[in-house]
């Protein structure tokens, strides 16, 4: 039987506890990110494939050989949620940066921002719709500054022209005669016309709307002679009908020459012909003025015909010029974006309204006929729709109402149904309006000329006096070799570098010579691929000063090593 001296285990059992610290050592990795460090495992990084963190090698440019670490420029707090993913797997949003900032990180690490977790999502996605509000309002086109020369020319397309100096007389005053009648914000003269051209268009519905008062109106008289029972003829006046008084009629000509100068100033010098017809606005200015000549010829060549009066209804289309206030207001440009915002509350609003229109009507028209009612107001469905239209809009003109218990409660219900249907969709629209409205504060509110991010140059590493030539070669002289003397420099030899030393250096001196910049870029072929030239900014090194290069770098060392 052999013994074992209880030493020999002793020692045996601690050399496999150093093992084990080895390799739990070799399986771990230290990310440095923002100058945050971060110590995980490298199986922890392999969890998700196909990403920047599980392909770590140290032949990696950004890998430290000296501190033992990946260094990763960017933003520490959002690493954190990161390297959680890869722990836990589960990625959170963190609440302290902005979307657009998490979308770019995550795509610098190779993850996928679809991976959020349910409970961080409304929260993520909140950017999106923030950024689908921020184009809306630039296509609204709400700034109210005057644009700068080069804006101009760029938006009608006189960049080149203008960045060599061969503007022509029309380049230059077209974006001035656009600016004047269609940015009513660029300046004095531009304000001065906007004044004019919202006194023109609140004139021009005055008039449209006092011309049909009856004491605004001259009555048309007529002479008819008629033969009476004795022979005779006798003759009376009769009023058939009254036209506006002649005054309006100049009103309108002085306005629609305005509206018409306008318009077509506004075209030929507008930057997009096609754009220009097509923008919605503008058709309904176009057509309101091209109504009015229209009906001027219609009252010369088609006044005797019957009916003739029926053709006066097309110029109610003049009163849609009160759209082109929104030109000169933009709460009126947020106002519309809103209802456009809303278009499917609102019509799942207009859904159930006639859902419980066509319901209730129903209901209470075989209400009204169950009991007997000789004042029953609901003789057929088609009147019972006009009734639970009123009722649950809550306007109730009382023209029509139940009179039996049974029609009373019918009526009850659709008048609760009503208020419920129209209160649900309102605070959608509400707050489209408030968000709207509180983004075109804020890039009101916004300065337009932003300091701009300079690139940083990477600053470069640290050097030793005298270590490398300007040309990347140890020493400067003809005989010169490493740290001034002969030889050929740093020497690999089975993956390790041994440096060539001189004897007067000792131990201290071969370290530093290791640690040197230019043996780590050696030491890493990653690295040397693309490592930078390491100027000599001192006089170049030749055997008369090397001792003293030599000797200071020496006690350099031994200072940084105490």
């Amino acid at each position: 039987m052999t013994y074992i001296p209880k030493k020999n285990s002793y020692y045996s059992r601690s050399h496999a506890a150093m093992n084990l610290i080895n390799m739990d050592s070799e399986n771990r990795v230290v990310l440095n990110v923002g100058g945050i460090r971060h110590e995980t495992y490298k199986a922890t990084l392999k969890k998700i494939p196909a990403t920047r963190l599980s392909r770590l090698t140290e032949a990696l440019a950004n890998y430290d050989p000296i501190l033992n670490e990946y260094f990763f420029d960017r933003h520490p707090g959002v690493f954190a949620q990161v390297l959680n993913y890869y722990r836990t797997g589960k990625l959170h949003y963190p609440t302290d940066v902005c979307g657009p900032l998490f979308e770019e990180e995550l795509e610098f690490w190779g993850l996928d921002s679809n991976q959020v977790e349910p409970c961080c999502w409304m929260t993520y996605t909140q950017h999106r719709d923030t950024q689908e509000t921020l184009a809306v309002l630039d296509r609204l086109d709400l700034d109210t500054e005057k644009p700068s020369e080069e804006e101009l020319a760029r938006k009608f397309g006189f960049e080149e022209d203008y960045y060599k100096g061969t503007l022509s007389w029309w380049q230059e005053m077209k974006p001035r005669i656009w600016s004047l009648f269609d940015e009513p914000y660029s300046s004095n003269a531009a304000k001065i016309i906007g004044v004019v051209s919202v006194f023109f268009i609140c004139i021009s519905i005055l008039s449209f709307c006092l011309k049909t008062h009856p004491d605004m109106r001259v009555p048309f008289v007529r002479n008819i002679t008629v033969r009476t029972a004795n022979g005779s003829s006798a003759w009376f006046l009769d009023k058939t009908q009254t036209n506006a008084h002649i005054a309006f009629f100049y009103i309108e000509c002085v306005c629609n020459a305005w509206f018409t100068f306008e318009i077509l100033v506004r075209f030929i010098s507008s930057p997009n012909k096609c754009e220009f017809i097509k923008s919605s606005v503008n058709i309904i200015d176009y057509i309101a003025t091209l109504s009015f000549y229209i009906d001027l010829v219609l009252q010369r060549f088609a006044s005797h015909l019957e009916n003739a009066d029926i053709l006066e209804f097309f110029s109610i289309i003049r009163i849609m010029r009160l759209f082109k206030l929104t030109r000169h207001s933009s709460g009126l440009k947020i106002l519309i974006q809103t209802f456009r915002a809303s278009a499917k509350e609102l019509t799942l609003l207009v859904f159930f309204l006639v859902l419980g229109i066509v319901i209730f009507a129903s209901l209470v028209y075989y209400a009204e006929r169950i009991q007997t009612n000789p004042h029953n107001d609901f003789n057929s469905i088609p009147l019972g729709l006009w009734w639970a239209l009123v009722t649950m809009t809550t306007v109730g003109y009382g023209d029509m109402v139940p009179k039996t218990y049974i029609g009373m409660f019918v009526g009850a219900l659709c008048a609760l149904a009503g208020v419920l249907t129209i209160a649900l969709p309102v605070p959608v629209i509400v707050s489209n309006f408030a968000m709207y409205y509180s983004h075109t504060q804020a890039r009101a509110k916004l300065p337009k000329k932003r300091r701009r991010v300079l690139p940083v140059e990477q600053p470069r590493p640290p050097r030793l006096p005298g270590a490398v030539s300007a040309c990347g070669t140890p020493g400067s002289g003809p005989n010169s070799g490493p740290m001034g003397s002969g030889g050929t420099g740093p020497r690999r030899m089975n993956n390790k570098t041994k440096d060539l030393v001189s004897p007067k250096s000792g131990p201290i001196g071969a370290s530093i010579v290791a640690i040197s910049p230019r043996t780590v870029l050696d030491m890493n072929p990653a690295l040397a691929m693309s490592k930078p030239l390491f100027e000599s900014r001192g006089p170049p090194i030749t055997s008369k000063n090397f001792k003293d290069t030599e000797h200071n770098a020496t006690e350099t060392s031994k200072q940084n090593f105490l």
